[in-house]
């Protein structure tokens, strides 16, 4: 495990103490996961972003005229 040295405004540092202390977490388990889940959202992106890269607008095409044409569900309305 790593430790680093960090710099927050007071607010954020007053912020950080409610909601860990509300989640019964310290500040350090929030920060972490705080980092972790943006840090998985990224790498989403990244990785959705290579798989369209590989797509082609006319397979992409053709599949779609496939698709029988129907009328929308009434919640879809």
């Amino acid at each position: 495990m790593s430790a680093i040295s960090l710099r927050l405004p007071d607010s954020i540092h007053k912020r950080l103490r409610e909601v860990a202390q509300r989640e019964h977490i310290s500040i350090n388990q929030l920060i972490a996961t705080a980092v972790a889940e943006k840090l998985s959202a990224l790498l989403t992106f990244e990785i959705l972003e290579k798989r369209a890269q590989k797509g082609r607008r006319s397979k992409f095409l053709r599949v779609l005229r496939r698709v029988r044409p129907t009328a929308p569900m009434e919640s879809d309305r």
